[in-house]
């Protein structure tokens, strides 16, 4: 029977159990993106707690294009000297962090077409832009591997640019990058192999994707699945498997439906897992350790992921290895995604 606190590897690293902090905005972040001691303290306190793994808040790769403020960033060689401390104290407690790398989509786009939540309309973007994004992939992903990370993290999920390209909704382009789903994906593609070309070979990158939109004329999950095998044929190491954006956030969505709203993304990662060599990590509305523990031996899922219980309870890991297995406090109020960013029991 495998356990959640078994000892992994991927691609070399070696991750202490199954748990992952997955990407929380912390809005801890200077205005120009850059390290604070609040920034340090939050991710040390998480590598206190117990969990194996941390991926960072996404990180901007451009500086033009910031999704939302005081996130943290890596546009430019500036950044990679000031992460050094940060990672000394999260590998301090033999706690690995990855860097999550995002174009948020908020001035470019795939096609000029009005954001459902923001209405925003973004400049549709050009072949050469195209080239400049995937290029400024690599180079932050470089940066990345010289901070001293363990590994780097696309974002192609919840609507940000790589998402957006994926949509059939926002992307109406008729040239390669539009159409049907390979050209829809090629950005991806291109992200993905000049991040890999940039750190080497051994480096572990993962990405986050969405299963599906939810939302009409959205991704869908046979086209989600096919991008995710063909990622991993290319040597992605990892992909967690999430679902929906702002845009959904009113629509469809197994949340809705999901008996004690746990684990919402369960069926569709089980199925991707099935179709991979990869390792698989499911992120969404994990809260007790029973459900995760017959996931882990019913499924091919290898990884969870947490975001939101980790907000309330840094420590929660430790609390379940000390076999106090109570579920996590968590109520998904969302709150913590809020303006204020703040956690409603704190």
């Amino acid at each position: 029977m495998k356990s959640l606190f078994e000892t992994t590897e991927i691609s070399g690293m070696e991750l202490k159990n199954r748990f992952i902090c997955s990407a929380i905005w912390e809005g801890l972040a200077d205005d120009e993106g850059h390290v604070t001691q609040e920034l340090i303290h939050h991710y040390h306190k998480l590598a206190e707690g117990g969990v194996g793994t941390i991926i960072t808040g996404f990180s901007n790769v451009m500086d033009f294009d910031k999704p939302t403020h005081n996130m943290n960033g890596i546009y430019n060689d500036s950044f990679i000297q000031e992460y050094e401390e940060l990672i000394e104290k999260v590998h301090g407690h033999r706690v690995n962090i990855i860097m999550q790398i995002v174009h948020g989509g908020t001035k470019w786009g795939p096609s000029a077409v009005k954001h459902k939540a923001t209405g925003t309309v973004p400049k549709e973007m050009t072949t050469d832009e195209i080239n400049a994004v995937t290029q400024a992939f690599g180079e932050a992903a470089l940066r990345v591997k010289n901070a001293g990370f363990d590994g780097v993290q696309i974002h192609a999920a919840h609507g940000f640019l790589l998402s957006m390209f994926l949509n059939p909704y926002y992307n109406v382009r008729t040239d390669e990058y539009g159409g049907s789903i390979d050209n829809r994906a090629r950005i991806v593609y291109e992200t993905y192999k000049s991040v890999r070309d940039a750190v080497g070979p051994d480096f572990p990158v993962f990405i986050k994707v969405n299963c599906k939109d939810f939302m009409d004329e959205g991704l869908t999950f046979e086209d989600s699945l096919h991008v995710c095998k063909k990622l991993a044929d290319m040597g992605i190491n990892m992909i967690e498997v999430s679902g929906g954006s702002y845009s959904s956030r009113d629509g469809e969505g197994p949340m809705r439906n999901t008996e004690n709203n746990e684990s919402y993304f369960m069926d569709y990662a089980s199925k991707i897992a099935e179709e991979v060599d990869v390792s698989v990590a499911l992120v969404g509305g994990n809260r007790r350790i029973e459900k995760m523990t017959e996931i882990l031996n019913t499924t091919q899922i290898d990884y969870f992921s947490m975001a939101r219980p980790f907000i309330h309870e840094p420590g929660l890991i430790n609390k379940w290895m000390e076999h106090d297995l109570d579920s996590s406090e968590c109520v998904s109020c969302h709150a913590c995604n809020g303006i204020s960013g703040g956690c409603v029991f704190k």
